[in-house]
């Protein structure tokens, strides 16, 4: 028997869950001066790779053509409408700084809590006195948007994060007002009707196929299941799930606690597969160099690496994630090196790799750096005076006006990826 949820009893505010409509094709459509509802754009990483990912699409190309976020190069038919362009990170990121100082004209800081690049949660609660009630903020700041950017934004709104984030997804995105509000009042119209269980926030593939061998099909049978059961099954992710399919959602931005443990961490996904253990060990030196240099730029060192590798899609092996604890914490680009061969070598058995992640963790201050007492002090020093040159020259005259010979090797990226912003052209 399902619980029931006195709503009552629940925190109430006004939060706005905010999205710009097919931000990247948006972007470069207003640089054309096109309108971004009207727009046949498609960005994409690379236009030279049949593989691409699909970064971007507007309105019409999803609609038309079904090419969204995802989609292959491949997959984008040859018509003499669609646009296809490499995406301008450089630009998209002061786009978005700029639709972040409009957010900070309806709410305090505090009250922002950005997203991701195109998305954003605003509690306008305390901004009811200077702008108006929920529904009148959310509308004044579509106009904003679209008067001083161009740009076409949809709104949830909700009585929590949860339920602005589902009326977003759910109803807003297809709204002829680009607005839905859904409140506690309306979840068994609302959220028990959400068609599919991936359409709820948190629930990925993985979590539907586990729900699914409960018997557990749609987000109406998530809110009348057994809690302890999901418990017991899922764990503590069980019980939120079970309270999510009830609207329910404790989290305040105010309140927020930021991430436990801050990491530096670099991906690369190859324009190849890679079987030479040369080209794969050259790649790995060259993404450690750029974490090495971030984490110097922000005093930092690590005290914990893990390194990623993802096969081919030829073959049914995926790859490995390892991890691994150092005997003392360090920035040092030729320290982290020497850990990060150990963890490749240890697990690489020859398999073709595509895909590549780097990452330091368990991060202290630069300034209690460990010693080492295996490492002469004049080699601690030698090294670092390497790493902090090559830092200043790459801070002054861009990343790639100095860079390790191995880069120049077959294999090596970090050229060709110097100047990328995200990953991707800036």
């Amino acid at each position: 028997m399902a619980m029931q949820i006195d709503y009552t009893k629940m925190p109430k505010r006004d939060i706005l869950c905010i999205d710009v409509k097919s931000f990247f094709a948006s972007v470069e459509a207003v640089r054309r001066k096109i309108h971004p509802l009207s727009a046949y754009i498609v960005v994409i990483s690379n236009k030279n790779r049949p593989g691409s990912v699909v970064l971007a699409s507007s309105p019409k190309v999803k609609k038309e053509f079904g090419i969204k976020t995802g989609s292959r190069a491949y997959e984008i038919p040859d018509d003499r409408r669609l646009m296809i362009v490499e995406p301008s990170m450089a630009l998209y990121l002061k786009v978005n700084q700029m639709i972040i100082n409009i957010f900070k004209r309806f709410v305090a800081d505090e009250d922002l809590f950005i997203y991701s690049i195109d998305e954003a949660f605003l509690d306008v609660t305390a901004s009811r006195r200077l702008f108006g009630d929920k529904v009148d903020i959310a509308q004044k700041i579509q106009r904003t948007i679209f008067k001083e950017l161009k740009l076409v934004v949809t709104i949830g709104i909700g009585d929590n994060p949860l339920l602005a984030k589902l009326a977003l997804d759910n109803e807003a995105k297809e709204a002829p007002d680009g607005l839905a509000y859904w409140p506690y009042e309306r979840v068994k119209e609302t959220v028990w009707r959400i068609p599919e269980l991936t359409d709820m926030w948190g629930i990925s593939g993985g979590y539907q196929k586990r729900l699914h061998n409960m018997g557990i099909y749609t987000v109406y049978d998530l809110a009348h299941a057994d809690p302890f059961k999901l418990k017991k099954r899922l764990g503590i992710l069980g019980h939120q799930l079970y309270y999510h399919a009830w609207g329910v959602d404790y989290s305040v931005l105010s309140e927020r606690v930021g991430p436990k443990e801050k990491s530096y961490s670099k991906g690369q996904i190859l324009m190849r597969d890679y079987y030479s253990e040369q080209e794969v060990v050259l790649v790995i030196q060259e993404m450690i160099d750029e974490v090495a240099m971030r984490l110097r730029r922000h005093q930092a060192a690590a005290s914990g690496i893990a390194l990623g590798i993802s096969y081919s899609r030829d073959i049914e092996e995926k790859g490995f994630r390892h991890q691994m604890l150092l005997p003392r914490s360090t920035n040092s680009t030729k320290e982290l090196a020497v850990y990060f061969m150990q963890l490749f070598k240890r697990y690489w058995r020859g398999q073709p790799v595509r895909q590549i992640q780097v990452t330091c963790s368990k991060l202290a201050p630069a300034d209690y750096e460990q010693l080492d007492l295996f490492t002469p002090a004049e080699l601690d020093e030698k090294n670092h005076a390497i790493d902090t040159v090559m830092d200043e020259i790459r801070q002054r005259y861009g990343k790639d006006s100095i860079f390790r010979a191995h880069s120049l090797m077959k294999g090596g990226t970090f050229l060709q990826r110097a100047n990328h912003v995200g990953g991707h052209k800036g």
